[in-house]
C-alpha cells in the first residue's frame, strides 16, 4: 500500500552538488520518520541522514556540514541536498520512510535507489 520513490541521482564532478527526493504514496495516516541510505560496491548499506517527527535530524559524520535532509510534509516528499560531493559519496541511495497507514498499521517501507556517481 506504500510507495516509496527516489529521484535526482545522477553523475557529477567532485565539488558539485545533486539533491535527491524521495515521494512516499499511499494511503498514509502520518510518516512518522524518514532516512536517506546509501550502499556502495562491496560494503554494507550505511545510514546518511534520518529526520524525526518534528524536524530534528542526524548525519553520519563524514556527510556533516555537506548534506542536508530536509522534507515537504504536504507533499510527503524527503530531500537529501549534497554539496561539495566527494568521490567516496558513490553509492546506491536509499530512502527508507516510518509510515502509519492508521492506529494499528505501521509499515517501513524502502526506495529501490538511486545511483550517485562523483567522478572526474
Amino acid at each position: 500500500q506504500v510507495q516509496v520513490v527516489e529521484s535526482g541521482g545522477g553523475l557529477v564532478q567532485p565539488g558539485g552538488s545533486l539533491r535527491l527526493s524521495c515521494t512516499v504514496s499511499g494511503s498514509i495516516f502520518s510518516i512518522n520518520a524518514m532516512g536517506w541510505y546509501r550502499q556502495a560496491p562491496g560494503k554494507e548499506r550505511e545510514l546518511v541522514a534520518f529526520i524525526f517527527s518534528g524536524g530534528a535530524t542526524k548525519y553520519l559524520d563524514s556527510v556533516k556540514g555537506r548534506f542536508t535532509i530536509s522534507r515537504d510534509n504536504a507533499k510527503n516528499t524527503a530531500y537529501l541536498q549534497m554539496n561539495r560531493l566527494k568521490p567516496e559519496d558513490t553509492a546506491v541511495y536509499y530512502c527508507n520512510a516510518q509510515t502509519q497507514m492508521g492506529p494499528l498499521d505501521y509499515d517501513d517501507s524502502w526506495g529501490q535507489g538511486t545511483q550517485v556517481t562523483v567522478s572526474s
